[in-house]
Formats: C-alpha cells, sequence, structure tokens
C-alpha cells in the first residue's frame, strides 16, 4: 500500500489507545456517555420539553455534539465516542480521534493548498497533521440554555503555499422540535417514531487585512459526524443522474483506493456503502451531483439517520482534500462518508466508526466577509414500516433496498 511507513507510523501512534469496541457495549445507552463524558470535561446537555430527546456538547472540543438520543437517558446514545483516548488525558501528535456526532473541521485536507501539510512534505500519514485549532484547542461557550449553545474561536492558519488565513469561526448548535423535523424531511413522523434532531450552523468570518483567493488558496467549513458501526448499517447516499460528461463521475471512491463492489453499490442515483467499521474507506460526490441530503441505515438497532445540509444552487468550487498535488484545486466534493478499519492487514482501526460529512464551497472572502454552513442531524427510532416510509420520502429508496444493495435481505 502506498505510504506504507507512514501509516504503520501513526497507526502506532494512535492506536494504543484506541480500541476496535473501545471498552463499550455496542448499545451503551445516552445517561452512560454522559456520565463518562462529565468525568472529564464540562458537559452542556439540550433537551426538550418530554426529556426524550438530548444532544450532549463540549466546549473544550471545538463546540462538537458529542452524542445524543431520542429516548431519554436510558436511550441508545447514537455518537461514536473514543473512550480510551479520553479517559487516557493524552495529546496525540496527529490528531486526537476524541468522535462525536458533529465536529468542526476546515478544509482544504491535502493538496496545494492544505492545512494539514507542511510546504514541500509529502502527502502520506507521517506528515500529515491536523491543526490543532480544529484539534485540541477549545472554543469559548458564547451562551447556552436548554435549546441551544453557541461557541467561537479566533485562529490564525496557513496553507502549503504559504497563505496565512486569520479568522473567527462561530458555531451556534440547536435542538429541532418534533415540528421541525418533519418540516425538514417534509412529512409528518407521526406517534409510532421517536426522534432527535440538531443543528449546527457553521460560520467563518476573514478577520484579516488581505482577501481570500483562488490564486493563493481558499478555506471551506467541513462537517463530521462519526456513528456506531454494526454489520447491518448501511449508508445511503442520492445524488443526481445524468450523463457523466455534464455532470462528472457520480462517485469518487479514490481516497484510499478503489472501494471494492462489495461493500459499494452505485445505482441510478443512489449510491450504498457500508458502515460496519471494518475496511477503510472513503467516498465522495461533487456539487454537481449532490443532493442536501444523505443517511444511512442500523438495521440492527432499527435507526434511520439522516442528514442535511446547505447545497448552494449553482456554485461548483469545492476545496479538493485528495492527498497529491492537484490539477483541479476547486473540483471536491460537498459530500463525503467515510467507514474505518484497519489502515494495514492485521492493523487495529481508528474506532471503529462511520462519518457522514458535508462540505461548504469554497470561501473567497473578503475582509470582514463571512460564509455559513449549515449541518442537520436527524436520528429516528421504531417500527420499520415507519422508518421505511421516511427513507422512501427523504432518501428516495426504501430500506429493503439498502439491505438488498449487499445481498443481506431485509
Amino acid at each position: 500500500m502506498k505510504h506504507r511507513a507512514g501509516i504503520l507510523l501513526l497507526t502506532a501512534l494512535l492506536l494504543a489507545g484506541c480500541r476496535a469496541n473501545n471498552g463499550k457495549e455496542k448499545s451503551v445507552t445516552f445517561e452512560d456517555d454522559l456520565e463518562f463524558l462529565k468525568k472529564f470535561k464540562p458537559v452542556i446537555v439540550l433537551k426538550d420539553e418530554t426529556g426524550r430527546a438530548q444532544v450532549a456538547l463540549v466546549a473544550a472540543w471545538q463546540g462538537r455534539v458529542v452524542t445524543s438520543t431520542a429516548d431519554g437517558p436510558s436511550g441508545l446514545s447514537f455518537g461514536w465516542i473514543n473512550r480510551d483516548l479520553i479517559s487516557s488525558g493524552r495529546h496525540e501528535e496527529h490528531i486526537n480521534v476524541f468522535g462525536g456526532e458533529d465536529r468542526f473541521w476546515l478544509g482544504p485536507e491535502g493538496g496545494q493548498f492544505s492545512i494539514f501539510f507542511a510546504a514541500g512534505d509529502p502527502f502520506d500519514l507521517e506528515h500529515w497533521y491536523v491543526p490543532s485549532a480544529i484539534d485540541w484547542d477549545p472554543f469559548d461557550l458564547v451562551s447556552a440554555d436548554d435549546r441551544q449553545a453557541v461557541f467561537g474561536r479566533v485562529m490564525v492558519l496557513r496553507n502549503y503555499a504559504g497563505t496565512e488565513f486569520r479568522l473567527a469561526a462561530r458555531r451556534e448548535v440547536r435542538l429541532l422540535n418534533t415540528g421541525a423535523v418533519s418540516k425538514i424531511v417534509g412529512i409528518d413522523l407521526g406517534p409510532e417514531l421517536r426522534s432527535v434532531g440538531f443543528e449546527s450552523v457553521n460560520t467563518i468570518t476573514n478577520t484579516g487585512a488581505a482577501e481570500w483567493k483562488k490564486e493563493t488558496g481558499l478555506l471551506s467549513v467541513w462537517i463530521l459526524g462519526m456513528f456506531n458501526p454494526s454489520p447491518s448499517t448501511t449508508i445511503i447516499v442520492p445524488f443526481k443522474a445524468g450523463p457523466e460528461p455534464e455532470l462528472g463521475p457520480a462517485v469518487n471512491d479514490a481516497y484510499f483506493g478503489k472501494v471494492p463492489a462489495d461493500r459499494l453499490t452505485v445505482g441510478e442515483g443512489v449510491a450504498y456503502f457500508k458502515g460496519d467499521g471494518m475496511r477503510r474507506s472513503k467516498i465522495g460526490i461533487s456539487p454537481l451531483r449532490a443532493k442536501p441530503v444523505l443517511g444511512s441505515y442500523d438495521a440492527q438497532n432499527k435507526v434511520l439517520t439522516l442528514v442535511t445540509f446547505t447545497l448552494p444552487k449553482g456554485v461548483s468550487d469545492y476545496v479538493n482534500s485528495m492527498w497529491e498535488l492537484q490539477d483541479k484545486p476547486y473540483g471536491g466534493d460537498a459530500v463525503n462518508s467515510y467507514n474505518d478499519g484497519p489502515a494495514e492487514p492485521g492493523a487495529k482501526p481508528l474506532g471503529p466508526f462511520y462519518e457522514l460529512e458535508t462540505s461548504s464551497p469554497a470561501a473567497a472572502l473578503k475582509p470582514g466577509e463571512s460564509l455559513t454552513h449549515v449541518h442537520r442531524t436527524i436520528h429516528l427510532q421504531g417500527p420499520e414500516a415507519a422508518l421505511d416510509r421516511v427513507a422512501r420520502a427523504v432518501l428516495g429508496v426504501g430500506l429493503d433496498d439498502a439491505a438488498q444493495a449487499f445481498g443481506r435481505g431485509k
């Protein structure tokens, strides 16, 4: 495999504290996770009037949503949490994989305008570093109540080309009530389904004296959600069908080597991707192909997860995160999904977990200008028939379609 030495080094650095099951049961409750988190960091909990829909946030981890539940303290905890790393107190050099359902990052990751690689370094794991401002440094808590919390951070970043960015980041995380969730999905959820929904409103502002230009590199808002995998979890990514010359390839699966057919099925207007945490792989959908929604279905726990996000019409400049010097640095993806797994045969995975990710367009901002990207996460639990009705309405496919994509049957 390419960059074998770098992969093995980072695996040794990170995985000493990252166990496959993180020392907890797959069906861990929200209360269990909340009590664990409170031992190490102050936790903000958003909740509705019933106490069933709850969301846990940590300001010290860039104001991220760590986990949530649709069924109160004893309900299933949806976010993947790296208990071993958190409890160790270690500060890892390359990345601190704390977990969380909605974490704030910035792109691009690779290429000549990368903020993860220093100028002249090769694009391999040994030289890959997540900027501290979006990895270790805490965000300030601006305000919080039962329904929302606001966080902020001023930061300075430098890209591979040597361009300096001075910016302010602001995150507003809001709990969505049942009415808001129904409006987002476009149908009445009905009494059979339990739900929790939240949105992060992420704004970056150019606080420097120089304009951010394509020629010297641009940034983008990048939101990543990490979830617990299972052998029966299928990631569902709708996209715009049509001739490739006009819209480009339907799916980019070249990030970590081509994804085999038993893990990725591309149909007419939809891609099915395994979320089992068993093989390191990643896919992306370009802004010309993307739709403002993606999701996953965990048949084991009967959980339908939906992610919606802002996708401006007619905007095609998205930063490219491929780990190489790029011919098209603004030919990147608007939607990504990552499935964790061993980086090398016999190695341990980072989690395991799977991710649902969205990005903003490239931010060509003059001094004082801002860009905002909204990312919403919704979890639904209940009878399969009710979940199937929502999946068909929102994702355009039924749960049986997702199950049969990999020959599992319903």
